[in-house]
């Protein structure tokens, strides 16, 4: 199974680079997009329904053209979640949450936090929340795969040039710890996982002094799985070379069927 996730920024422009010439020729069982910034009647029905696909959007319900995401899927959830039940995260469109039988996916375009101490906050509560409803998942024995743009480095390895951006939202000693809690609570990188020495792999490049020309990057986008899902991942990989936006894809392939994972104890209410 193939799953690919990609910050479009923007599938109307996307749509202009070649977009749909790139999903029809990829073809992945799953795709995850991120910062759609449009609503499901602003693309072409082509897009709207792909033949084979069932068919998600969220908008950003806050300001029209901002943030949202949405997931093809060849394979039917039996549920469909649009945020965490949380009004101030989820009128943001940020979040799509399918359900299957012993696994949950989530696509998720995590908050930037750079545009001041309010948004970081944001930022930070969005993380928490999202992490509550991960182990709440878990703590009811489902598998939890999520992929999308963090928008946070977590280690040295993972930025072009780390010291000169310790103190920008992305990169923040607070944001790159959150990473860390995330990790101790049982989530895995699987691309780091699967190359721990691989550098310069990055997802996002500014737009500006021909950055991605020179591979001045960050890796801000990820796919992470539960440790009892990770031996069940045959790869996880970063499609540089595919243009149309700012970032570029990720992917990762799984191999079903997915073992039970032990139900244990959470720290948070097991209730869903």
């Amino acid at each position: 199974m193939n799953i690919y996730s990609w910050n479009v920024n923007g599938i109307r422009s996307a749509l202009k680079k070649g977009f749909e010439e790139w999903f029809a020729s990829t073809a992945p069982d799953i795709l995850c997009l991120q910062e759609v910034r449009a609503e499901e009647n602003q693309v072409p029905d082509t897009l709207r329904n792909p033949e084979g696909y069932f068919t998600y959007w969220n908008a950003c319900k806050r300001k029209k053209g901002y943030s949202g995401v949405a997931v093809y899927t060849r394979i039917e959830p039996d549920m469909v979640n649009y945020g965490f039940d949380i009004d101030e995260f989820d009128e943001e469109g940020r979040v799509l949450q399918l359900v299957f039988p012993d696994w949950v996916l989530n696509s998720i375009y995590f908050p930037n936090g750079g545009s001041g101490d309010d948004r970081l906050d944001y930022k930070l509560r969005f993380y928490d929340a999202f992490l509550e409803n991960s182990l709440r998942w878990l703590a009811n024995g489902k598998h939890v795969l999520t992929v999308g743009d963090y928008n946070t480095c977590h280690k040295e390895i993972d930025i072009a040039r780390p010291k000169e951006n310790e103190n920008i939202s992305g990169f923040l000693p607070i944001e790159r710890a959150w990473m860390d809690k995330y990790v101790e609570n049982g989530f895995v990188d699987t691309f780091r996982n699967l190359h721990p020495d691989t550098r310069e792999a990055y997802t996002w490049w500014s737009n500006r002094f021909g950055a991605r020309a020179r591979n001045v990057g960050w890796r801000l986008d990820y796919a992470f799985v539960d440790e009892a899902l990770m031996p069940n991942v045959l790869n996880s990989e970063i499609h540089s070379s595919v243009q149309g936006s700012d970032h570029c894809p990720i992917s990762i392939e799984l191999e079903p069927p997915f073992a039970p994972i032990p139900i244990k104890p959470a720290s948070v209410d097991a209730e869903i």
